[in-house]
């Protein structure tokens, strides 16, 4: 059975933007091209915006 809001929430085409990371597996961050972490970059952090996640808080009661 296919979710109803799966009929709206994918993206119909390829997005135009490309990310100026990438997630290493090994050191478990998104790493610029030149091995830097990419939360050491102002400037990017600044133009992608924050994200927030409240699983954890809901789910453990430690954090």
């Amino acid at each position: 059975m296919r979710p109803f809001t799966l009929n709206y929430a994918l993206p119909t085409g390829r997005s135009a933007v490309t990310a100026a990371y990438h997630f290493d597996v090994s050191l478990q961050l998104n790493v610029l091209p030149d091995g830097r972490p990419a939360v050491s970059d102002r400037a990017l952090l600044l133009a992608s915006g924050t994200t927030t996640s409240t699983a954890g808080s809901q789910t453990h009661f430690d954090d």
